[in-house]
């Protein structure tokens, strides 16, 4: 990934001015198209899912779906799923391995599963961004690719909405006699 330089000026306490460049990671330009519109979607087995959903990494030919699995209308269920799934194995161990009541274990594991599901939520576009980074693509990609989607169904909702409020207003003046 190419690195951005932007010139920072400082002025020191004798009054003169440092020219400073910093450097700041590449992000997305959101006016470039989905970025993985001509690669392949080809979704991965179900072993390297199960990888997938637990933090690793996918081979290049499955850049295309991280991609699709990031920006889909149901991106926040499939990090929800992700969630449980890492959550499953340490929930998995204290219901077996814990020796106490049976009560007491699912009350643990009940908040474990509700402590673990807030940290999940709060950091949900971060973790999202971070499985796009590691299949190769921008920073910022993936929330450019669901901004795009989700104007685009806007856009297609006004034109249905508009569509609609002809048709009312059609009716209306049709039976008014106007």
């Amino acid at each position: 990934m190419y690195q951005l330089f932007v010139p920072q000026s400082f002025v020191r306490d004798d009054g003169s001015v440092i020219d400073v460049e910093e450097s700041r990671p590449a992000m997305a330009d959101p006016d470039v198209g989905n970025g993985g519109a001509t690669e392949p979607v080809v979704r991965p087995a179900p072993h390297r899912w199960l990888w997938y959903a637990l933090g690793g990494g996918l081979p290049a030919r499955h850049r295309g779906w991280v991609l699709r699995d990031t920006t889909t209308d149901t991106w926040w269920l499939r990090h929800i799923v992700r969630s449980l799934v890492q959550m499953s194995i340490p929930i998995a161990l204290v219901m077996i391995l814990l020796p106490a009541p049976l009560g007491l274990r699912l009350a643990a594991a009940g908040g474990g599963i509700f402590l673990a599901m807030i940290y999940s939520l709060a950091y949900m576009d971060e973790t999202t961004e971070n499985r796009v980074v590691k299949a190769g693509y921008p920073a910022g990609t993936a929330q450019a690719g669901r901004d795009r989607g989700g104007l685009a169904r806007q856009q297609k909702e006004t034109e249905r909405k508009r569509a609609a409020a002809a048709k009312r207003a059609a009716r209306y003046r049709e039976r008014s006699g106007r």
